[in-house]
């Protein structure tokens, strides 16, 4: 019977707790030393068996630490340390308290030792004591060790099982890519004509021997039409792709020089190779650098029959002779069609694929990283990619957010192509953008807007004539700095993203430092419209929501709602710009050259975005192969 979801920890607790307890158990009714209980310092001194109990906690220790090293990401393996470190000195000071070793029994056990020669004497001397009491005694010793037992049996089955569950652990991904079976019927069309291509190019040996009487030279052998009618392209479910021909047709010529007993004749022979049929699997993985590769391929081809019509003088003569050359040209068309078509897919596609960056300059500024995080997963409806989908600054690449958002989710197939987005792979953006110090701007006396001017002027009038009368006609400055990463929220209504900055009022003194009047906090919140064009990802802000206050006092905060209109003007003319300038640039979306996204439709879930579209190529399969080479 299943065990439903949420009683699977329980259940798998019990097996684990079963098993190693058994296990232990076993161990201990077998060592003579087990017949009488001692007193011992740790766990594996005080288990029978120590040596397993070692041996299995390096089993989960390494899992956890090492093991999981594949599958953990950043912080994860130090936390499975962490959870690994505190069950063991749990697992021992139990075990010290239940042998009567731990702290608060220390004082009593050293009376005890004091004692312990009259407690000998005493017993020696003792008689009263009976067969059946002794008898007691050593039943109620074995139970009260095998409920001390069960108590770290239990501590080491908690730690294998959380052990266990670490390990399954695996990093979300921040872009998720599907290709579904409509977007193969476009690509089907590209690859057969690559593969009628391939198959024209194959170079096929000359022929010549001597049967009997009958000598034959078969020379110049082309390959002069293909008629691959009954060609598809599937989805092979947990291998990658498939492509098959089926009832085809070859179209061949080649020379001939046949010498029969004193009768030489050349000539042309026009031969067609009916039912073919090619069955190609190409394995698709994750490479050691996250890119998309083909590893295998397995291909099987074969000819069902062949026919050969002569011409010149003798052609009448020696069409008898055709079965015996149609066999072996058939033999070796078979031989050349599957070394190429894995020439063709080993090494042409996959130096295509190599074109697509991992990690790539955004701008001056950013980078992203579109590594694989595992292999494909193929079913036979499409196949999506998990792209770890993380920007990072180009200054300081080994700094990066760590992804705890949302992994994006996609349920359709209707279109070529979905391309799910989640929250981290916009926050990991603006994160490497606050890094660069993007996220900061002076704005000066002459970029403001007049009102703007006279309004600050008038709300510090005070403050300058306090500092310097003679600063009434000095600029005024304004800075902006962002306090912290701007955060995307996405939600089934739409984007958004909030900035928390400061505000800082500067009066600028000809040839002096600036003097500061006040600071005050900024909380804006942008409305983001994601778009897709080609396949550059972009995003278009506009400012929805702007709150000021001063961090000084009440009284303050109230005096700055004047400025509440005039700087969210200003900033709308200057700030929004500045981000938009940087987003609206676009962002390359993992595809080959000459492969774009057409027809797109964009859909907002709780975490995530979704883009559906269709594929178009405005380059032929063999030009991007070509391209890339």
């Amino acid at each position: 019977m299943a065990v439903p979801p949420l009683r699977q920890p329980r259940a798998l607790f019990g097996v684990f707790y079963s098993f190693i307890y058994r296990f232990f158990y076993a161990l201990r009714r077998g060592r003579p030393e087990a017949q009488k209980p001692v007193r011992h310092t740790s766990v594996s001194e005080w288990v029978p068996g120590g040596a397993a109990v070692s041996y299995l906690a390096g089993i989960s220790g390494g899992c956890a630490v090492g093991g999981c090293g594949l599958c953990w990401y950043r912080r994860s393996s130090s936390l499975s340390s962490r959870l690994l470190r505190h069950l063991v000195q749990g697992a021992e000071a139990t075990a010290l308290r239940l042998r009567g070793t731990g702290p608060e029994v220390r004082s009593v056990n050293s009376s005890v030792k004091l004692n312990q020669q009259a407690v000998e004497n005493w017993s020696q001397t003792s008689s009263s004591n009976t067969k059946e009491e002794e008898e007691e005694e050593e039943v109620g010793g074995e139970e009260e060790e095998k409920e001390e037992f069960r108590m770290v049996v239990y501590l080491w089955s908690l730690l294998l099982l959380v052990t266990m569950v670490t390990c399954n652990w695996v990093e979300p991904a921040g872009v998720r890519i599907r290709i579904t079976d409509n977007g193969l019927e476009m690509l089907k069309y590209e690859t057969q004509k690559f593969v009628e291509e391939e198959l024209s190019n194959i170079s096929i040996p000359e022929m010549e021997g001597k049967e009997g009487r009958f000598q034959y030279n078969i020379t110049d052998v082309k390959i002069v039409e293909l008629n691959l009618t009954h060609a598809d392209l599937l989805f092979e479910p947990d291998l990658g792709l498939l492509f098959q021909v089926k009832d085809s047709s070859i179209t061949l010529s080649f020379k001939r020089q046949l010498l029969y007993w004193f009768f030489y004749d050349t000539g042309t022979i026009n031969a067609s190779a009916d039912g073919v049929n090619i069955h190609t699997a190409l394995k698709l993985i994750r490479d050691e650098l996250g890119r998309l590769q083909i590893s295998n391929i397995t291909c099987d081809a074969n000819i069902a029959k062949m026919r050969a019509d002569f011409s010149g003088t003798l052609g009448r003569v020696y069409r008898f002779l055709s079965t015996f050359l149609t066999t072996g040209m058939r033999f070796l068309l078979n031989q050349q069609i599957c070394p190429a078509l894995n020439d063709a897919a080993l090494i042409h596609i996959n130096s295509m694929l190599k074109t697509i960056p991992v990690r790539s300059a955004v701008d001056s500024y950013i980078g992203i990283d579109y590594s694989l995080l595992r292999d494909p997963e193929v079913t036979s409806r499409g196949m999506d990619m998990h792209f770890r989908g993380m920007f990072y600054e180009l200054a300081n690449q080994n700094e990066s957010l760590d992804n705890v958002a949302v992994a994006p989710e996609i349920s359709e197939y209707d279109r070529m192509v979905y391309l799910a987005l989640s929250e981290f792979f916009f926050d990991s953006g603006m994160f490497s953008y606050y890094k660069a110090g993007i996220f900061q701007m002076d704005i000066a006396n002459d970029g403001m807007p007049k009102d703007m001017l006279m309004l600050l002027r008038a709300t510090y009038l005070g403050p300058i004539m306090l500092l310097n009368p003679a600063l009434m006609e000095a600029p005024l400055s304004l800075r902006v700095v962002a306090t912290a990463p701007p955060k995307t929220s996405i939600r089934t209504s739409g984007a958004t993203v909030a900035v928390a900055a400061i505000v800082t009022v500067m009066v600028l003194p000809p040839g002096k430092p600036p003097i500061q009047l006040s600071s005050m906090t900024m909380e804006t919140k942008f409305n983001a419209k994601v778009s897709m064009k080609g396949k550059r990802l972009s995003v278009q802000n506009d400012l929805r929501r702007f709150k000021i206050f001063s961090n000084q006092s009440a009284l303050e905060s109230l005096a700055l709602i004047p400025l509440q209109g005039p700087l969210k003007t200003m900033l709308q003319i200057t700030m929004v710009p500045l981000i938009n300038n940087w987003t609206k640039r676009g962002v390359p979306i993992p595809l080959p050259d000459g492969m774009d996204f057409v027809e797109e439709v964009v859909e907002y879930h709780n975490g995530y975005i979704v883009i559906g579209a269709n594929l178009h190529f405005s380059l032929g399969l063999r030009d991007m192969i070509g391209n890339s080479m």
